[in-house]
C-alpha cells in the first residue's frame, strides 16, 4: 500500500507542476516537433499466469523518439529499453523480469508547454523462471498501452509522468511443464532532451 501511495503522490506532484510551468511561458511555446532522448525511473508490478507470483520492483532505462506538431495535435513514435528489478518468490519458485522494452506510437494534445498523450504499440521482455536450482529464460512479445503527461520547462528539456500496461504473451517453460505470460503495470517519471 505504501508504494502505491508514494507513486500516486509523485504523479500528482508532476501534474500539479504543469499549470505553474505553463504560466511562465506564453501561448507561443511549442517544443514538441523534433527528435529527443531521455531517461526514466519508476516502479513495476506484475502478475504471472499459472503461478502464484506477483513480481515487482524498480525499473529504469532510456528512451528516444520523434514528434511532429500540427496545431495542437502532436503525434510520433518512441522506443525504450528498461532494466528491471522485478521478481517474486513462492516456496522453491522464483520468477523475474530483468529487462523489457517497447516500440510505441504517441499521440496527444498540446496546451502550450503541456502535452497530454496516449501511447500504444509493441512490448517485449525477459521472463526468467527458477525452480529448485533449475533456471529457464524466454523472451516474451506482446503489446502495451498507456497515458501520460509531459511538461516542457525549457525549450530543450521536458519532464513526464507515464503509466503503461504491458501484456507479454504466453511462452512454454519446460521446467514447469506449462505456459506462462506476464501482465505488467509500470508507473514512471522521466526527462527528455529535445534537439
Amino acid at each position: 500500500m505504501k508504494k502505491n501511495t508514494w507513486l500516486g503522490l509523485a504523479v500528482v506532484a508532476t501534474l500539479a507542476a504543469g499549470p505553474a510551468l505553463a504560466a511562465d511561458y506564453g501561448s507561443g511555446y511549442a517544443p514538441w516537433t523534433g527528435p529527443y532522448i531521455g531517461a526514466n525511473l519508476g516502479y513495476q508490478w506484475s502478475d504471472v499466469s499459472r503461478l502464484p507470483l506477483s513480481p515487482s520492483g524498480v525499473a529504469g532505462g532510456i528512451q528516444a523518439g520523434y514528434l511532429w506538431q500540427n496545431g495542437q495535435f502532436v503525434f510520433g513514435g518512441e522506443t525504450d529499453l528498461q532494466l528491471s528489478g522485478a521478481y517474486d518468490t513462492f516456496a522453491a519458485w522464483k520468477f523475474s523480469n530483468r529487462w523489457f522494452g517497447t516500440l510505441r506510437a504517441r499521440a496527444g494534445w498540446a496546451l502550450d508547454n503541456i502535452l497530454l498523450y496516449g501511447t500504444a504499440g509493441l512490448a517485449y521482455g525477459d521472463g526468467d523462471l527458477d525452480i529448485g536450482g533449475l533456471s529457464e529464460s524466454h523472451t516474451h512479445v506482446g503489446w502495451t498501452a498507456g497515458l501520460g503527461i509531459e511538461v516542457g520547462f525549457t525549450p530543450n528539456w521536458s519532464a513526464k509522468a507515464e503509466y503503461l500496461y504491458l501484456d507479454l504473451a504466453e511462452r512454454g517453460y519446460s521446467i514447469s511443464g506449462v505456459t506462462h505470460g506476464q501482465h505488467n503495470n509500470l508507473l514512471r517519471l522521466g526527462v527528455n532532451y529535445r534537439f
